[in-house]
């Protein structure tokens, strides 16, 4: 093994003028091996995988920690420090001097790295990440390794499971030092975003398995009155699951069931905001040779960690340097973590059906300072303290529809667009569903329609590349692109003006968001009044007018939606999680008519297929003009476009 101590960084360091260390003590490198075989990325040369162990300590006394829940009463070390670890991974030049010299961190999404296979068209492996890279297709395109980056990624969230990136941290302890251990609830859901199991799993271990000392219930929906289930029908299942009685009961698809039970386990998860700042800090400032900027990256769960970073302030490390230059959030909506909080559970979000009062959605929203007519606060995420990164928000239409993505630009009552200051940047990908990436299905699953394919990879690439010239050169991003209330582009859902399209169920309002006064017992909405949350304006084929409309939305053969309702044996009416719908035209004119589909038909829209690549082309150009798209994507939304138009003329639903 490799070690980096702090003893000898100190001596190091104090002769080269530097400041005060991170808070990392130790970075214990475990291996160091090269990536894809010694592939060359053009100039960047090979890269070489680094696996490493920070150990770090935090002063419970300093200012930028105090706001950490649980840290004040969590066990000290020797020097009254509290410690933590937490597991790093690079991805770097095996050569430093043939990188760019700047880092590009991502926030893992779950224990899971996202980058590689959201942006870059890696494969997934296990699922939506690429946890383990080795091979030369785990790059990708390759284009953040041809432009010399050195990638990291290191663990935040100390309930991952073996195989993602984890980290370790002290429990929650009671005035009297022990473990706390009290009485919670749980919202337990069955088949939605999980496949369907005979048991399911608590978040916390229960210090009492007697089912008579607890209360099970069961809703149909958040708004529905629950239905006591009798301690005689379900039982645990160690101590950390539950199951119906008798054994092979099944959990109705979609259901919410709620567990009040005595809950211990609690740990100081807040940590993980400041062990993210520290080990950043670390690789910044005590590197060499040193970054010349640093870019995070946080996809769904963790832009909303990013989002929550820059509000709680720790985007100032202790020693009152910057962390993140620039940071791109993506389809965060305008959510933060459940982190730092006493029994926090950060794997959870909120949506119209579930985890619905979830503390996600938390006032200020906006990048500029607002006042909430809901809660009478004033605030803006953004803190104006010297320390704030240049911002990039970059939301799907699932976002406007579920996560409340419009708060980022209205007021919160959604009657007057923002002025956003120069500093940030807002987009919307029109016609897109929260997970947009590469190989997507459209088999609808636990959805009613078809779900939506369509990847915003390619403008994810676009805009880190943007992000890095704002960064490096103070080169302006593509002005904000998102639907405004001035444009008449942005709407209540219920006023799109959707067609009706044979055979798809169209959903009609979007999730409202309300503040819940507490998760850990039974949610009220705190006022009932909820804030008003509006999506885009429809054309007439159903797509979107407002946002980024990538090249296969902008010369259509589909319809293409960020909503979708599930079918049954799961609720009717409610929102299908996170998915968007698809919805192909009729290849004919005949087969329209015979349908009475209000769209026009594919033979109607373009002489041929020649005519259809023609006007993809020509909508991915001009975007490579605004910077939306790199040229070197082109070829390929063309080349992928003819497959699809190839599908849908032969009668096939996708290629």
């Amino acid at each position: 093994m490799q070690y980096f101590s702090r003893s000898v960084l100190a001596l190091a360091l104090a002769a080269m003028g530097h400041g005060a260390l991170a808070n990392v003590t130790e970075l214990e490198i475990t291996k160091i091996e090269p990536f894809a075989e010694g592939h060359a990325f053009g100039g960047a040369g090979a890269y070489e995988r680094v696996t490493a162990v920070a150990h770090g300590e935090l002063d419970p006394a300093d200012p930028l920690n105090r706001g950490i829940v649980g840290l004040q009463q969590a066990p000290r070390n020797a020097h009254g420090k509290v410690n933590y670890q937490t597991e790093v991974f690079l991805l770097r030049p095996a050569k430093a001097s043939a990188g760019n010299g700047k880092i590009l961190y991502e926030v893992n999404n779950r224990g899971g790295k996202f980058l590689l296979h959201w942006v870059l068209d890696a494969p997934g492996k296990g699922g939506s990440f690429s946890n383990d890279p080795r091979a030369l297709e785990d790059a990708g395109n390759g284009l953040f390794f041809r432009q010399g980056y050195t990638i990291v990624w290191s663990g935040w969230d100390a309930d991952t499971p073996a195989g993602f990136m984890r980290m370790q941290v002290p429990p929650t302890l009671d005035e009297n030092g022990k473990p706390v251990v009290r009485t919670i609830r749980e919202e337990l859901v069955s088949g939605t975003r999980f496949p369907v199991q005979p048991t399911l799993s608590l978040s916390f271990a229960t210090t009492d398995t007697n089912p008579a000392h607890a209360t099970l219930s069961v809703r149909e929906r958040e708004s529905d009155p629950s239905r006591v289930i009798p301690a005689t029908e379900w039982e645990y299942v160690g101590n950390n699951k539950v199951r119906l009685l008798p054994e092979g009961t099944a959990f109705a698809p979609g259901a919410l069931y709620e567990l009040r039970y005595l809950a211990t386990g609690s740990k100081v998860q807040g940590i993980g905001f400041a062990a993210t700042r520290d080990v950043v800090s670390f690789l910044r400032y005590y590197n060499q040779p040193r970054p010349t900027e640093v870019l995070a990256v946080g996809i769904s769960q963790s832009g909303r960690f990013l989002r929550d970073f820059i509000g709680q302030g720790f985007n100032q490390d202790e020693g009152h340097r910057i962390v993140f230059d620039g940071v791109l959030s993506h389809i965060a909506g305008v959510g933060r973590v459940f982190l730092n909080y006493d029994f926090a559970q950060p794997g959870r979000t909120s949506t119209q059906h579930e985890d619905h009062y979830a503390p996600e959605n938390e006032f200020p929203f906006a990048s500029v300072a607002e006042k909430d007519p809901v809660t009478g606060k004033t605030g803006q995420l953004l803190r104006g303290d010297g320390f704030d990164p240049l911002l990039i928000e970059l939301n799907t239409s699932t976002e406007y529809w579920q996560k409340g993505a419009s708060l980022l630009h209205t007021d919160p009552l959604g009657q007057r667009d923002l002025k956003l200051p120069d500093t940030t940047r807002v987009y919307m990908i029109a016609g897109t569903q929260h997970a947009g990436r590469v190989g997507l299905s459209t088999k609808p699953g636990a959805c009613v329609n078809p779900t939506n394919p369509h990847s915003s990879a390619a403008l994810l690439r676009a805009l880190v590349t943007d992000l890095d010239q704002w960064v490096s050169h103070g080169e302006q991003p593509p002005a904000n692109h998102v639907p405004t209330l001035a444009a008449g582009t942005l709407v209540a859902s219920e006023q799109t003006g959707f067609p009706d399209i044979p055979g798809m169920t169209i959903a009609r309002h979007n999730n409202q968001l309300m503040i819940g006064s507490n998760w850990l017992q039974r949610p009220e909405p705190l006022p009932k009044l909820p804030y008003r949350t509006l999506v885009s304006r429809v054309d007439a084929d159903g797509n979107e007018v407002g946002g980024i409309r990538m090249p296969d939305i902008a010369a259509p053969l589909a319809t293409y939606t960020g909503w979708n309702e599930y079918n049954k044996p799961y609720p009717i009416g409610e929102l299908c999680d996170r998915n968007g719908s698809f919805v192909p035209f009729a290849a004919t004119r005949a087969q329209r008519l015979e349908k009475k589909d209000p769209r026009l038909s594919i033979e109607e829209r373009y002489t041929g297929r020649e005519d259809y690549l023609n006007k993809v082309r020509a909508a991915a150009n001009t975007l490579v003009k605004e910077r939306f798209l790199l040229t070197e994507d082109v070829d390929a939304y063309v080349n992928n476009a003819g497959k699809l138009y190839d599908a849908l003329v032969n009668g096939k639903t996708a290629p």
